[in-house]
């Protein structure tokens, strides 16, 4: 029969050949049973691998997102920052006062009265680099507006 055992049992008449094949069968029938409860539980296991790695890589795609628009904004302040101190005017100190609001405050610099003519008519505009006023050209402003227009504190367009 193949099972040394058996085959032992068979000889010393405790066991009959039918009943010999049943066991077979049995064992047969298990070990298939078991290996499709494997093969099931293998399945499930790589189904729910599947979707832990389908949302590890939603979250990975969340976190370059949000990564690459930090790192958008760093670069869009630089850029603020560089084109304010490229092209910054000089104020003067002695000059004649120009008042402006900033949300609901009137705050003032003093400037020089060509600059104020020049502010007034949209040619210079004021903008905000920390916690200081600058005052920049009138195209300088326009691409600070397109970056960030909280920056820009005080350009009248025409």
């Amino acid at each position: 029969m193949g099972n040394p055992f058996q085959d032992q049992l068979l000889k010393a008449g405790l066991v009959s050949k039918k009943q010999a094949k049943k066991a077979n069968r049995e064992k047969y029938l298990s070990r298939k049973k078991n290996k499709r409860n494997k093969e099931n539980n293998s399945s499930a296991v790589s189904d729910k691998a599947r979707e832990e790695q389908a949302a590890q890589a939603k979250r990975n795609r969340e976190l370059n997102r949000q990564r690459s628009e930090e790192k958008r904004q760093r670069e869009q302040r630089a850029q603020i920052k560089q084109l304010i101190e490229n092209n910054r005017q000089e104020l003067d100190d002695r000059g004649e006062p120009y008042y402006f609001t900033e949300q609901n405050t009137i705050n003032r610099i003093f400037v020089s009265e060509d600059m104020a003519e020049q502010l007034s008519n949209g040619h210079l505009a004021i903008v905000k680099l920390g916690n200081n006023y600058e005052v920049v050209p009138a195209k300088v402003a326009r691409q600070i507006a397109n970056r960030d227009k909280e920056k820009l504190v005080a350009f009248h367009e025409g």
